[in-house]
């Protein structure tokens, strides 16, 4: 099924976006880790098998990665419809697209074959602001976060994670997790990012704060298929459920 075009990315320019070289401490208009305000069905806890990826068990357990250690997730808590799992592809792109389902909390890269991999997400205020065409332009493990000035003036508290302070630190309470991947359109940073999150409790529902968060296992796992420059498609329109 081929979708109907969304609308180009609203541009949203700002002062001192980080250069490609010094991607880790980008500014990203993700907020901080959200406090509550959850909505979302109630999860139905299952056991099984994905033939494609091996057990759940595996897939969501405990992991080393980069020098830290990533708590498991408790899966049976999570909506099945939210594993990572293989599917028919809805979107109709070309294989090697990204694309986020903003109305049905999905992410897909598409294969070959008429397939795709979708991952559950969570989505925050930002992760609804727009939607369009951009590309991967850069992505980071374990990146530092640094707020933008107008989150830093609505709370001063995050002053000390400022550009000009370095940012925060990576680790396991950073709001970008494990990884993070940055979304620019005809050159410039949207402030759009897809990230790891260890609010496993968010996968498949909209929050308070944030863009598109994913299981750090999951994000983990899409980091590796894609490599920069990767075409993204963020829509609300799929319609699929």
């Amino acid at each position: 099924m081929t979708t109907t075009s969304s609308p180009l990315l609203t541009r949203r320019r700002f002062l001192g976006t980080a250069a490609v070289g010094a991607a880790s401490i980008a500014v990203s208009a993700c907020s901080t880790v959200s406090r509550g305000n959850y909505i979302g069905t109630a999860p139905q806890p299952v056991v099984d098998v994905d033939p494609a990826f091996g057990s759940y068990a595996m897939m969501y357990g405990p992991m080393f990665d980069e020098g830290y250690e990533i708590p498991g997730v408790p899966f049976q808590k999570v909506d099945k419809r939210f594993y990572r799992q293989i599917v028919q592809d809805p979107t109709g792109e070309r294989p090697g697209t990204v694309v986020v389902d903003t109305s049905n909390h999905f992410l897909y890269l598409v294969r070959e074959n008429g397939q795709a991999i979708r991952y559950g997400v969570g989505l925050g205020r930002a992760g609804f602001e727009w939607s369009g065409r951009a590309v991967i332009q850069w992505k980071r493990k374990w990146p530092k976060w640094t707020p933008p000035a107008e989150m830093i003036k609505r709370d001063p508290k995050l002053e000390k994670y400022s550009a000009a302070n370095g940012g925060m630190e990576p680790g396991l309470l950073n709001p970008l997790g494990a990884r993070a991947l940055y979304i620019f359109q005809g050159g410039e940073d949207t402030l759009y990012r897809v990230h790891g999150s260890p609010e496993w409790f968010s996968i498949g529902k909209s929050v308070s704060s944030g863009c598109v968060r994913l299981m750090n296992q999951d994000i983990i796992d899409l980091y590796d298929r894609v490599p920069n420059k990767t075409p993204i498609l963020v829509t609300g329109g799929l319609g699929v459920a």
